[in-house]
């Protein structure tokens, strides 16, 4: 899921208490460091933000992710103003959200931003195709036009076929799918998706994730997705900010937030995440210091080093065979002129963005599995002692942050 680099959503130094005086001593002891229950305790305030900072670039999926409480729905409404900040700073696409009153407000939301709930929150009254043009109706977007937008907008979650069906008449996912055309059909520059599969059966809900990503591959829209479900966020989200009592714990790419855990919450977490569909195969593959077939075993050893094994290559870069660390030893006890006779051709290839999962039983053969670009050309060497080595990385890290706690 690309995206162009530049900034669309910025929050700075943003603090949200709720209370009746929500900037006098409530605000002073969070400042001051107090943590939310401490700060509860004391004031009867409660803190929905603490010093919440992040930026969402153009075109990505962000994910936030926390536990009930964590602060992560709050932190989505203050980009579309549902709630007021008690104090920092909101800029979507170069305006002050916070700034926005009435109107003015009501108008840059319907202009850049579409917002999909976890309940579908479908009009039971209005067949689906005026369920998904409703927005477009309330901003007098002509029939024949906002028709043809709703169509494309269904047409894309795959429900062109139920445009004149009622709510009623669908399945729960189906349902989910009206309330994301919806959401789609004004084609605004931000998604703001609030727990929006957590309804849903698991079934369902891997297969709408499986159709976000589709479609945000084709539109490329700027998404801000807030869940509670870690294996959601890091199935979907180029990067995932983790939020704990109101602040922001970590801000990563999922393969950061799994593999580098910035303190031992997070480890806890990530430690019954299965790694292997995170982690991709670019992450631990060793470049590729390809052999020629005609080396000596004791140069073609020396090429190898610590690997697994070594690749053969073509002209055009292309592996050819794979020669192994016990396949080379064996050359040089017979005492081979060459490694050619040694090498092997039944090696596997994969893509640098495969995961560790869809590499893993080529690697139990216990042979070099190469990485190649889309032209076929080889990019990287993959040891299987790597992958396992990764893939029990994270147990020990949080290990040792339970070490650390308990010291």
């Amino acid at each position: 899921m690309a995206h162009d680099g530049d900034h669309i959503i910025d929050l700075d130094g943003v603090y949200k208490i709720f209370g009746p005086q929500p900037r006098g001593r409530a605000y002073d002891l969070l400042r001051s460091g107090a943590s939310k229950d401490e700060v509860q305790a004391e004031t009867g305030h409660v803190v929905g933000l603490d010093d919440v900072s992040f930026t969402v670039l153009r075109g990505e999926v962000f994910v936030v992710m926390g536990l009930s409480g964590s602060g992560k729905s709050t932190a989505m409404r203050t980009v579309n103003k549902l709630i007021d900040i008690t104090a920092g700073s909101i800029t979507v696409a170069g305006t002050d959200v916070q700034a926005l009153e009435g109107t003015e407000l009501q108008a840059f939301r319907r202009t850049h931003m579409g917002m999909v709930f976890q309940h579908f929150a479908l009009f039971p009254h209005r067949n689906v195709i005026d369920n998904v043009g409703y927005g477009l109706k309330v901003q007098r977007v002509a029939r024949d036009e906002r028709d043809a937008a709703a169509l494309r907008a269904l047409s894309l979650v795959g429900l062109g076929a139920y445009a004149s069906n009622m709510p009623a008449e669908l399945s729960g996912g189906m349902q989910q799918r009206v309330g994301l055309a919806r959401a789609l059909a004004s084609d605004p520059d931000i998604l703001l998706m609030d727990e929006a599969f957590s309804a849903l059966d698991p079934l369902i809900r891997r297969q709408m994730q499986d159709e976000l990503m589709e479609i945000q591959s084709e539109l490329h829209k700027t998404i801000l997705f807030i869940t509670h479900d870690l294996n959601e966020a890091l199935r979907i989200g180029d990067r995932v900010c983790i939020m704990k009592d109101g602040a922001v714990v970590q801000v990563g790419t999922p393969t950061e937030i799994l593999t580098e855990p910035a303190t031992g919450y997070v480890a806890e977490f990530v430690q019954d995440v299965d790694q292997g569909r995170v982690i991709l195969v670019d992450e631990v593959m060793l470049p590729p210091a390809p052999v020629a077939a005609n080396a000596t075993p004791a140069e073609a050893l020396a090429r190898i080093g610590e690997r697994a094994g070594a690749f053969t290559v073509d002209r055009r870069g292309v592996p050819a065979g794979v020669l192994t660390a016990p396949d080379a030893v064996r050359a040089a006890a017979d005492a081979a002129p060459d490694v050619a006779a040694a090498l092997r051709t039944d090696f596997a290839t994969c893509a640098r963005g495969s995961t560790l999962n869809e590499v893993y039983a080529q690697a139990g053969r216990g042979l070099p599995i190469a990485v190649c670009d889309e032209k076929g050309s080889l990019i990287g060497n993959l040891d299987p002692r790597r992958i396992m080595e990764e893939m029990g990385r994270v147990e020990r890290l949080s290990e040792r942050f339970e070490r650390e706690v308990y010291m």
